[in-house]
């Protein structure tokens, strides 16, 4: 607990006491400057994590087409650009090999940022607890800039695909956008109390919904009518943007320790110790359990994510840039939805129960999206997930309830890892699936992930119960946190 004025425990008293509205708001401690220039809007970290989100939600799926399109070149297959895309084409054995190759290329691309990213992720996010959170939203912005650029000199000088790779990696050394979550999280539960924390953390979520949207919009129509450059010099100009806007006007929130050092094992420690003691009964079981289920909950996420361009982008479907982009903002509209969803569930509902909503709506999407064979079906898949991520905001919070303020940088480092390794196990997994399945039955792997939701929502559901029963014999009543 050593440097810890973790500033902001200043709001926890403050939600107890019902101030639950007042969510964005925090006074700076009081032996820490403010950054050079005054905030003019009562937030801090949302527009950090809406602009690092617009960077990725708009480079994702384009980086997947730019893949299609450059591996399509290799192979000499050209049926969507000539407008060949139909069923018939639907057993054509170069658009087969352009899916695969697009489907392993995508899984080295990930599997370098992560196997990178893992280290330098639990170093930053640990090291925030005692050097502060501003550098932890800095230097990943400035890496995620720095891959941009990578792909831009990939893209003018039609370098070798593998060349995305070298600029992932270069992201990861930064902590990649993992390290943006983790210091943007541990922030809010800084300045959050227990009250409020939940929706604080689904005001986040909703944030990158908001940018997916957007993005997806914009890319796909962008793409179409100006081709791959001119959106990726926006990425390498909004992520510029993050790093200025965190030094000009985001408050620190943490005391920092002069003495912290970034290389040093302790932060590991840190990590360990947090899933390795028990200092109250109960809370280390509870701690493991909630990270399988957020583990289980992002991997599906990642994993089908992943798969929607490619399984768009081919027969059936055989969606262009426009069509992928208004698909890609509709499931990015579940954010809001989710968020206003959590909301109006949090009036009647314990946040448990609003989690396991939040699952139903996800395992229904699939499913629907795994039968999808026209536009309509495929919308109508990502229009019954509307609530798809009212889950993710409250296992963050309740796993931030569990640790102590001090805590909160190391928990949201050791979050983040749990998020890229769900990313990598998905990518692994999805991405072995989705070519093995695609003769006998291209949407399995939306059915494999429906399917494996069942498991989060009988651990929440038993540990909500559980803590139903604890509160009741301790005559706290029931409550809706």
């Amino acid at each position: 607990m050593e440097d810890s004025d973790t500033s902001a425990i200043l709001a926890e008293d403050e939600s107890e006491s019902g101030d639950s509205n007042n969510v964005c708001c925090f006074k700076v401690p009081q032996n820490q400057s403010p950054p050079p220039c005054s905030c003019p809007w009562s937030m801090t970290v949302e527009p950090v994590i809406f602009l690092s989100t617009f960077s990725i939600a708009l480079q994702a799926p384009l980086c997947t087409q730019y893949l299609w399109d450059r591996l399509s070149e290799d192979v000499g297959y050209n049926g969507t650009k000539q407008g060949g895309c139909n069923a018939s084409t639907a057993h054509d054995p170069l658009q087969k090999e352009v899916e695969t190759l697009t489907a392993h290329w995508t899984l080295y691309i990930n599997l370098g940022g992560f196997l990178v990213g893992l280290i330098m992720v639990t170093l930053l996010g640990s090291w925030s607890d005692h050097a502060g959170r501003r550098l932890v939203l800095i230097l990943p912005s400035i890496g995620l800039a720095i891959q941009a650029g990578v792909y831009l000199i990939v893209m003018y000088l039609k370098l070798p695909v593998f060349w995305f790779l070298v600029g992932r990696i270069c992201s990861g050394l930064s902590g990649d956008f993992n390290a943006i979550l983790a210091g943007c999280f541990a922030y809010v539960a800084d300045t959050s109390g227990k009250g409020s924390r939940t929706f604080r953390v689904a005001i986040l979520e909703a944030c990158l919904g908001l940018a997916g949207m957007f993005a997806s919009i914009i890319g796909g129509q962008w793409l179409r009518a100006k081709g791959y450059i001119y959106p990726f010099w926006l990425v390498l100009a909004t992520n510029l943007a993050t790093a200025l806007y965190v030094f000009l006007f985001v408050p620190e929130t943490v005391t920092p320790n002069p003495e912290a050092k970034l290389l040093s094992t302790r932060h590991h420690r840190a990590v360990w110790r947090l899933y390795a003691s028990d200092t109250e009964q109960g809370r280390r079981v509870k701690l493991w359990l909630y990270t399988l289920c957020f583990f289980l909950v992002v991997a599906v996420h990642m994993g089908s994510s992943e798969l929607y361009v490619l399984y768009e982008l081919s027969s059936p479907l055989c969606w262009g840039p426009e069509l992928i982009g208004y698909g890609s903002a509709v499931k990015h509209l579940a954010y809001l939805t989710s968020l206003m969803g959590l909301r109006l569930m949090q009036c009647c509902l314990e946040d448990s129960w609003v989690a396991l909503v939040g699952l139903t709506s996800n395992v229904v999407g699939l499913i629907v999206i795994s039968f999808a064979k026209t536009t309509p079906l495929m919308f109508l898949g990502y229009g019954v997930g509307f609530l798809f991520m009212a889950s993710t905001p409250v296992l963050r919070s309740k796993l931030s309830k569990l640790v102590e303020p001090s805590e909160q940088g190391a928990l949201f480092a050791s979050v983040a890892c749990v998020e890229g390794l769900s990313s990598l196990v998905a990518s692994l997994v999805f991405n072995a699936i989705y070519p093995a399945t695609l003769h006998s039955m291209k949407g399995f792997p939306f059915l494999f992930g429906a399917a494996i939701l069942f498991f989060p929502a009988a651990i929440i559901g038993g540990l909500g119960c559980q803590e139903k029963r604890e509160r009741s014999e301790n005559g706290e009543g029931s409550g809706f946190s």
